[in-house]
């Protein structure tokens, strides 16, 4: 059980970070505007 936790853990740090860097993307869109 501890492990399948953590793989989830994992693949949620996983998805946090491409939202992120999706964020980010729009935000110099906006500056080179």
């Amino acid at each position: 059980m501890g492990n399948l936790k953590k793989k989830r853990r994992l693949q949620m740090n996983k998805h946090k970070r491409k939202k992120r860097l999706k964020s980010n993307r729009h935000k110099k869109r906006t500056w080179q505007k």
